[in-house]
């Protein structure tokens, strides 16, 4: 039972990114709808089965564990949960530890991470522009991001910008945000816009600025290079010349990137989605809860879902519409 997670395209599964929450303190129009109804408290798992899930999938094989939510930040004692993943990283079980944010309260764990043993943490940011940023998020506060981001750095935590690439949105930043990142000694990752959630009035096709589009203002602007390296990661590389810094790609929608995919991800309900990218989910809640002292019913279901991961996802905007467009929204699943 303690067998590595081998899917059926032989790909090891070795990544796990864990939503430990749904709520966030922000509203971004790609993730939420603005009136949010979230779960209810007994539905998520506690902070003690989030450790007992955690370490079960650590102990099949899993190096890399991924805090995501919504925004983890906000979930009540979550530090807890941190310092209980610490012990698995100083056996050297798990290889890393670390965090997706919007930043919001990092000024207030900073600190508390690093000791936990995170040393890099991705935040989420789209523009440089307090009204802009006010704008995406529906509430705003981009001067408590920023000055979560200088005391995370303060802290020794290593920082990645993941910027949405929002068409007619942050275009026009692409140089701002590039440098800024530069200046602060910080990569950024764009990320194509994704089809998750009924989000009312906003049209995910309108949104889209395809990463192609995005890597050829790069080339007006700068000497590009491509990177060999992997991050294990959906992401591909390329360098900036001018600048030495490192510019990410992640392009669900123009370029699929399924055939290394080493992930899974496990929502704050305790359900598995083998992919982002459809919707099919294995609920590994009934099994940790129906045995509380014995893991074996737990490990048997998750080599089960495993087994059903597909070979890729179906997102696809090629016809004018949203293909293939998710009904949960990301928040539900994990950034």
């Amino acid at each position: 039972m303690t067998a590595p997670l081998i899917d059926p395209f032989a790909r090891a599964i070795t990544y796990l990114r864990v939503s430990v929450t749904d709520r966030c303190d922000f509203r971004c129009v790609y993730c939420m709808s603005e009136n949010m109804t979230f779960l209810p408290k007994k539905e998520l798992l506690t902070l003690e089965e989030l450790d007992r899930m955690c370490t079960a999938f650590i102990g099949m094989g899993v190096r890399k564990l991924r805090i995501t939510g919504g925004e983890p930040l906000v979930r009540k004692g979550i530090m807890t949960f941190f310092r209980a993943m610490t012990r698995h990283l100083e056996t050297g079980a798990l290889g890393e530890l670390t965090l997706t944010t919007n930043g919001s309260q990092l000024a207030r764990f900073a600190d508390d991470l690093f000791a936990a043993g995170v040393r890099r943490v991705n935040v989420s940011l789209d523009t440089l522009d307090e009204g802009k940023f006010a704008q995406i998020t529906r509430w705003g506060r981009l001067a408590q991001v920023l000055n979560g981001i200088d005391a995370a750095q303060q802290a020794g935590l290593r920082i990645k910008i993941n910027a949405v690439a929002l068409k007619g949105f942050n275009e026009d930043e692409l140089p701002t945000i590039t440098e800024w990142c530069a200046a602060r000694d910080m990569d950024l990752t764009w990320i194509e816009v994704m089809p998750m959630g009924d989000i009312g009035n906003e049209n995910r096709l309108d949104q889209f600025w395809s990463l192609k589009d995005v890597r050829a203002a790069y080339e007006r602007a700068y000497t590009v290079a491509d990177l060999a390296e992997r991050s294990g990661g959906p992401a591909r590389y390329v360098r900036l010349e001018e600048t030495g810094q490192k510019i990410g790609f992640i392009t669900p929608l123009s370029h699929n990137f399924c055939e290394s995919c080493n992930r899974v991800r496990l929502t704050c309900t305790g359900e598995l989605y083998m992919c982002l990218g459809q919707e099919d989910m294995a609920d590994l809640r009934a099994p940790l809860r129906d045995h509380p002292g014995d893991d074996t019913a737990l490990r048997a279901a998750i080599r089960a879902a495993i087994e059903h991961k597909p070979k890729g996802h179906d997102f696809d905007y090629s016809r004018q519409q949203p293909g293939g467009q998710m009904s949960r929204h990301m928040s539900h699943t994990g950034g």
